[in-house]
């Protein structure tokens, strides 16, 4: 699926903020920024919207629009400002290479709280599968999801391997756009242990919860199990809307 045209240039801007390429901490008029990116007005007018929703710039009528500084420093390990709430595009790589292992893929029966979650019926099966996320070939995530059957038969292991809400959004004209995710802390697990490298007196992260389809379809549960060292998080909020 392309992206939209605004879609496309708050991404770039986006990235030329985080390579400080505006040194005075604000952004050209809009005019400048059409010019540049030989766009139309409206086209960047929405960027811009896009960006101020996302907490990286502010609007301050009559004198412009301003980079969060805050933006600048953060040291988020996830960051959902992407087209879609998968971890592929979500995690902060700094350069980085990801890697996908998958440790293994069933179909089986829900039980009564993946069933709930996922709005299933007694005669749903789901796909179990487990992944370990890395970072230049260092562990940094293990991935326990359940996605029912009938909603992407196709699913399989090759698939896994890489990016599924990218596959989605590429392939099928399927955006996963909104997640409810629950965070906390726990003592690592033995499987914690061996597969994050974490010594026995050391917590992961646990991030858990539903992954929606853009039309309000569950999609996925998911409790993802992160290395203590990139439990690190920043968020943006507006009760103006």
């Amino acid at each position: 699926m392309k992206k939209p045209l605004y879609v496309s240039l708050a991404s770039t801007i986006k990235n030329n903020i985080s390579k400080h390429q505006y040194q005075t901490m604000k952004l050209p008029d809009e005019r400048t920024l059409a010019e540049e990116f030989a766009v139309s007005r409206s086209s960047i007018k929405r960027a811009i919207q896009l960006l101020a929703d996302q907490g990286i710039i502010f609007k301050k009528q009559g004198s412009g629009n301003f980079i969060n500084p805050l933006f600048l420093k953060n040291k988020t390990a996830l960051d959902y400002t992407g087209d879609n709430v998968g971890l592929t595009t979500s995690i902060v790589t700094n350069g980085k290479q990801q890697q996908i292992e998958v440790l293994n893929l069933d179909v089986v029966k829900p039980d009564a709280a993946i069933k709930e979650n996922l709005f299933l019926t007694a005669d749903d099966f789901v796909y179990s599968f487990k992944r370990l996320r890395k970072l230049d070939e260092v562990p940094i995530l293990i991935e326990q999801s359940y996605i029912p059957v009938k909603v992407f038969p196709q699913l399989s292991k090759k698939l896994l391997e890489h990016s599924l809400f990218n596959y989605l959004e590429d392939q099928e004209n399927t955006i996963i756009n909104r997640a409810y995710l629950d965070v906390t802390t726990e003592p690592s697990s033995v499987e914690d242990q061996d597969l994050l490298h974490l010594k026995t007196t050391e917590p992961v992260g646990i991030m858990a919860g539903i992954f929606f389809v853009d039309d309000g379809t569950p999609f996925e549960y998911s409790s993802m199990r992160l290395h203590y060292r990139y439990l690190n998080f920043s968020t943006f909020v507006n009760l103006g809307k």
